[in-house]
């Protein structure tokens, strides 16, 4: 059993995930699903720890030993590159790979709405993707910033742990700068990026206040910033953002967030009738009545606010949901178990009829 054999399989089986965990067999991730590989050993600590000596180099090496943990991107090839986790459980090393498509989709061929295209031609203003690990927000991201790039003549920067998507200059340049490489921390490329003359700002990910203060500055300051973050829906991002923060700042927080918000995209990759997964989202616009709710911190008011502005362009999750069930795509159980609200995804079906 070798590394490279196990990389190439999960190319070969389209799999998103590979998982190397000692005891067990290792795993693919496909559609959603996961796996043991047939007839594959279960792993043993020596053989996790030659694979960790193929795929780190030493300076990598040093900081999983002392961190217990690292992120790193993995060249495969030509046929594609890995986001990779390696960790520590139960005093042994494990490894979970991430596959990233060398091929960026457009955000049409993902089976994305088309007001992401909309998004894309903003000069700034802060976008958030949110959902759970593993439900595309990396890829969607890069779609939105591929079209940029092919539309637009820009400077994007992008600050990533680690690097996923390599962008190939457009019609604009790119620097994309990966933390432990290019940059010591969030904080610090975030006040360095204001000198590096960016049109786009990508912040791979929103971990704590510092991070989400230093973000919202450079939307302030007339730049178009894209985020994620792990939240369910666009209610519970707005709340998130504003809870990280301590009690005595958080009314200017509302007021900076409620200037910039321009929208809060929220996703799930759902397994369809067929197998594949297709895309279940909400979207929230940064309408003056949305800004007012944030303002105010009435963010119970944004789903009805969702609910009732589908002619502007937002919608719930259910909504969404409710489309891809009355399409055929979607069988109701399925809905059901990835709806927030399962009565209201009952109430939309049965008025559709």
């Amino acid at each position: 059993m070798e590394i490279k054999q196990l990389l190439q399989l999960s190319v070969d089986r389209l799999a998103s995930d590979l998982h190397i965990i000692v005891g067990i067999p290792p795993h693919l991730r496909v559609e959603g699903e996961l796996f043991p590989i047939p007839d594959e050993a279960p792993v043993t600590p020596e053989l996790v720890n030659k694979f960790i000596k193929e795929i780190l180099i030493p300076e990598q090496l040093e900081r999983l030993t002392v961190n217990k943990e690292i992120d790193f991107s993995l060249p495969f090839n030509q046929n594609a590159r890995f986001r990779v986790n390696a960790y520590t459980q139960k005093n042994s090393y494990a490894i979970a790979f991430r596959r990233i498509p060398l091929e960026i989709p457009e955000i049409d061929k993902l089976g994305l709405p088309k007001i992401l295209h909309s998004f894309t031609g903003l000069r700034q203003g802060f976008i958030l993707v949110t959902g759970p690990t593993g439900h595309g927000k990396s890829t969607t991201l890069a779609a939105m910033l591929n079209e940029i790039n092919s539309n637009r003549a820009c400077h994007i920067v992008t600050i990533e742990d680690p690097i996923e998507f390599i962008f190939k200059p457009k019609r604009s340049i790119i620097s994309q700068r990966e933390m432990g490489f290019d940059t010591h921390s969030w904080q610090i490329a975030l006040r360095s990026v204001l000198r590096e003359d960016p049109d786009v700002v990508l912040v791979g990910e929103m971990r704590d206040y510092e991070t989400i203060a230093s973000a919202l500055t450079v939307a302030e300051t007339g730049h178009l910033v894209f985020a994620t973050l792990h939240t369910n829906s666009a209610a519970q991002t707005i709340d998130r953002i504003v809870d990280v923060f301590p009690e005595e700042q958080q009314e200017q927080v509302r007021l900076q967030l409620s200037n910039v918000v321009e929208a809060v995209f929220s996703m799930r990759l759902v397994p369809s009738v067929t197998g594949k997964r297709v895309v279940g989202y909400e979207v929230m616009l940064g309408t003056s009545a949305i800004k007012t709710s944030i303002r105010e911190g009435k963010t119970h008011q944004i789903d009805n606010i969702l609910q009732t502005s589908t002619e502007v362009g937002m919608n719930t999750l259910e909504m969404s949901l409710a489309e891809l069930v009355g399409n055929g795509k979607l069988d109701m159980e399925t809905a059901q178990s990835f709806s927030l609200r399962p009565e209201e995804l009952l109430r939309l079906i049965r008025s559709s009829k």
